[in-house]
């Protein structure tokens, strides 16, 4: 019985699945920790059941007292592996130290994941546990897509586009093996990835996860000068400017009501639909940049919180990407079927459901009964291709 643990800056979400087994015996989900806790089982709200309004790992010990069974394994989440981890690792001392020194990096999240790492250690102490990286899916990128035109040391020091969301990507990539790839992770977190026969090729998230597409409160791509003026010319702290670009831009700041697609949908105001125009043209031009590098495009597919349930943005995506061969069969659209392109539609159109849970068991379970250390060597993905300049 292997438990997943997997850990949102205010949520945790908690599986055991049954070795090789593709559906879980059991998932909770908690949201909204650390204000008005809510808990779901197996998909259905439960709110006679009150999780405990403490921080993640109280929450997890809560939860750990209703599984149906006991673990043999845990596996985690963790959003950034650097660049010394580029596959999924057994846990310990040494490799707990390392995640440590990458908290800056993922502030959001790496903390609280750490935080459930020691609280399995705490409730069961020889319980073998696996991180499990939203950063590793990228590694298999070549140089060029991963480096940044900085001065070299930068580079050397580890100043590169690591890319996230890997854990879903890996999942979209395990249904969909072959061919040309465009897959839109679109949640509060948003990032699209290109994936070639599997492997990611190129992503929009890059050094931290507040590049790329615009999100729910993140701006996503925005000018590094207009960074440096606001701190330069309107005397913003770099904490105040962190502050702006993660939790009071993308949706919430352009309509300046809500980053909930659902509440934008439903508003008469016309912030609220410019900001819903606009989350779907950086999309689109994003999506452009990564068919280049696929060089075309066989598969479309969403995922995440609103690639699966916002059936409007994915009509505003794929009329803009009616160039590339991708048209809509809206019926099938409006359902959210698992296939949405129409007949005619050079590009098969799917929408896919997110399930990184599943990912970091399958992981989880090759780890402990494979024997798989999963330990990388330093970015061997980053060897200078010269043949390629």
């Amino acid at each position: 019985m292997i438990l997943v643990l997997n850990a949102g800056s205010s949520s945790l979400r908690c599986a055991l699945f049954r070795s090789g087994a593709d559906a879980p015996v059991w998932r909770a989900h908690v949201a909204d920790i650390g204000n008005a806790p809510r808990l779901a089982v197996d998909g259905l709200a439960r709110g006679d059941e009150q999780p405990p309004a403490g921080d993640h790992p109280e929450v997890a010990r809560w939860l750990f007292g209703r599984l149906p069974a006991a673990p043999t394994a845990a596996g985690h989440r963790i959003v950034h592996g650097g660049l010394r981890y580029a596959a999924p690792v057994r846990l310990d001392a040494e490799v707990l130290a390392d995640l440590e020194t990458l908290v800056p990096l993922a502030p959001a999240h790496q903390p609280q994941a750490l935080a459930c790492i020691r609280t399995v250690t705490e409730t069961w102490p020889d319980l073998p546990q696996v991180a499990c990286f939203d950063t590793a899916f990228h590694r298999t990128q070549d140089r060029l897509a991963q480096i940044y035109p900085l001065p070299r040391a930068l580079l050397d020091e580890g100043f590169i586009r690591f890319g996230f969301h890997g854990l879903s990507y890996a999942h979209v990539a395990r249904l969909c093996p072959q061919g040309r790839v465009l897959a839109a992770h679109l949640g509060h977190g948003a990032s699209l990835c290109a994936i070639r026969d599997g492997r990611s090729v190129a992503t929009t998230m890059g050094f931290t996860t507040l590049d790329g597409v615009m999100m729910g409160t993140r701006s996503g791509s925005v000018d590094p000068g207009l960074v440096l003026h606001l701190i330069r010319e309107r005397g913003l702290s770099p904490d105040a400017v962190a502050s702006l670009l993660n939790e009071r831009s993308g949706l919430l700041g352009v309509s300046g009501i809500s980053d909930d697609v659902r509440v934008l949908a439903a508003s008469p105001s016309p912030d609220a639909r410019e900001a819903l125009d606009l989350f779907a043209y950086r999309i689109v031009r994003e999506a452009g940049s990564l068919i280049a590098a696929l060089g075309g495009l066989d598969t479309l597919v969403f995922t995440g919180g609103i690639g699966e349930h916002a059936a409007e943005v994915r009509t505003a995506v794929c009329r803009g990407l009616a160039f590339a061969g991708v048209a809509l069969d809206a019926d099938a659209n409006a359902r959210a079927a698992g296939v949405i392109g129409a007949r005619a539609s050079r590009v098969q159109v799917r929408v896919v459901s997110a399930d990184e849970e599943r990912e970091i068991a399958v992981a989880t379970g090759g780890s402990v009964h494979g024997g798989l250390e999963g330990r990388a060597a330093r970015v061997p993905a980053l060897a200078h291709p010269a043949s390629r300049l």
